[in-house]
């Protein structure tokens, strides 16, 4: 996952507009974390509608102000605006600890032609590793809110160290009922663990 931003430049969404552009910072940010690539547009009634569902999904994962622990996720905008100011638009409009593109990088419609991106919103998850978990995770996120999270979570296999007894690490094979559920609907054709979860 972190490959796919290593030469760029990422800037975070606060006051500042701190850009993030090093390797040490880049992965401090991506590595072993799901990752939303947001495709939006300001013109877009759609995006404008589910950009308020969007943040409250992201601030209830990631704010320290509403939960003790943010999750290991990390939210990047990709601009598809006509304009640096209706990208200047959307991003007010966005949490403060998202990562976005500048308007002049034209990476942005490189990552849109990669993902095969036709309609707005989307919302491209992807595995730590890189892999697709959901091509468009839109629907989901309407429909589940924050609870998505933990699908996603356990169909990439991402572990929260912080929070596991040395003894858990012995077995990390270990899964939830729900899991075999989970792992079918998030599998996509890229998928490239070998392993079937039947066998596990």
């Amino acid at each position: 996952m972190v490959d796919l931003f290593l030469n760029q430049i990422l800037v975070e969404n606060n006051w500042d507009q701190d850009i993030v552009n090093t390797e040490r910072e880049i992965m401090a940010i991506l590595e072993n974390r799901i990752v939303m690539l947001f495709f939006a547009s300001a013109e877009c009634q759609m995006c404008r509608e589910f950009l308020p569902v969007l943040n409250e999904f992201f601030k209830k994962l990631k704010d320290p102000a509403f939960i003790e622990y943010p999750q290991l996720l990390a939210l990047i905008f990709i601009s598809l605006d006509q304009s640096e100011e209706q990208q200047e638009k959307v991003l007010k409009q966005m949490h403060k600890r998202v990562l976005f593109l500048t308007f002049e990088d034209p990476y942005r419609n490189e990552l849109r032609t990669l993902f095969k991106v036709k309609d707005l919103p989307t919302v491209v998850v992807l595995r730590p590793d890189g892999s697709i978990l959901s091509t468009n995770a839109v629907n989901d996120i309407c429909r589940l809110g924050s609870d998505c999270f933990r699908n996603w979570q356990e169909s990439a296999e991402l572990i929260q160290r912080t929070f596991m007894l040395n003894e858990e690490f012995d077995d990390l094979n270990l899964r939830s009922a729900t899991d075999p559920v989970r792992r079918l609907k998030y599998k996509t054709e890229d998928d490239k663990r070998k392993k079937k979860w039947w066998k596990l």
